[in-house]
């Protein structure tokens, strides 16, 4: 197993991938979390990485997530960009390398009457711009799937999994975050992720 004792809800003192695994993880996107936390932000690796890792597949691309806005994260890293207008993110770049970070954001409840932030409609009443940040819990309520929802600092050897993703991950399961029709509404897309994943990772 390349991430050890990950299925436990609870920070452990005891470090979560051995030394071997370590390969596993881009070292670039360590650099990145570091530097990001001496500037005294949040970050994490996010998504599929952490995904793959918990089942045993070496992971290709690596996205962090961070409470630090694009444009801070732009004014720490000298190589990177400010990609994207509805979405908002940061290209960082070294080499051939390319790390995408993501700015913690809170989802517009359906209900919802009040735009905050950056929200933006054109005259039909398109979204044409939805940078609306949040905090962690926020962000992770927003995410598709549990699976896709772990959170883990390659620093500290610790990690947040407020839907039992890790768990989820270990019994191979596709959960939906929050009501699955509303979600599968926002979205459309969301229901083929849902058979590429289980096709990739033979899950149900």
């Amino acid at each position: 197993m390349i991430i050890k004792n990950l299925f436990k809800k609870t920070n452990s003192n005891k470090s979560p991938v051995s030394s071997k695994d370590w390969k596993s993880i881009s070292p670039f996107a360590v650099e990145i979390i570091n530097k990001l936390q001496d500037h005294n932000y949040e970050a994490y690796l996010v998504g599929g990485c952490v995904r793959d890792l918990l089942a045993n597949i070496k992971p290709k691309d690596f996205d962090i997530a961070t409470n630090a806005e694009p444009k801070e994260i732009r004014k720490i890293f000298k190589a990177s960009r400010i990609i994207g207008k509805r979405f908002q993110l940061v290209h960082i770049y070294k080499g051939k390398q390319i790390i995408e970070v993501a700015t913690f954001r809170a989802g517009l409840d359906k209900n919802s009457t009040t735009i905050e932030n950056d929200l933006i409609k054109d005259d039909a009443g398109k979204i044409i711009r939805d940078n609306i940040w949040g905090n962690i819990e926020d962000d992770c309520n927003r995410r598709d799937f549990t699976i896709n929802a772990i959170y883990f600092c390659p620093i500290s050897n610790t990690f947040k999994d407020f839907h039992d993703g890790a768990q989820h991950v270990k019994e191979k399961k596709i959960i939906s975050i929050g009501d699955p029709l509303y979600r599968f509404e926002e979205d459309p897309v969301r229901s083929l992720r849902a058979i590429r994943f289980a096709t990739k990772l033979n899950f149900k």
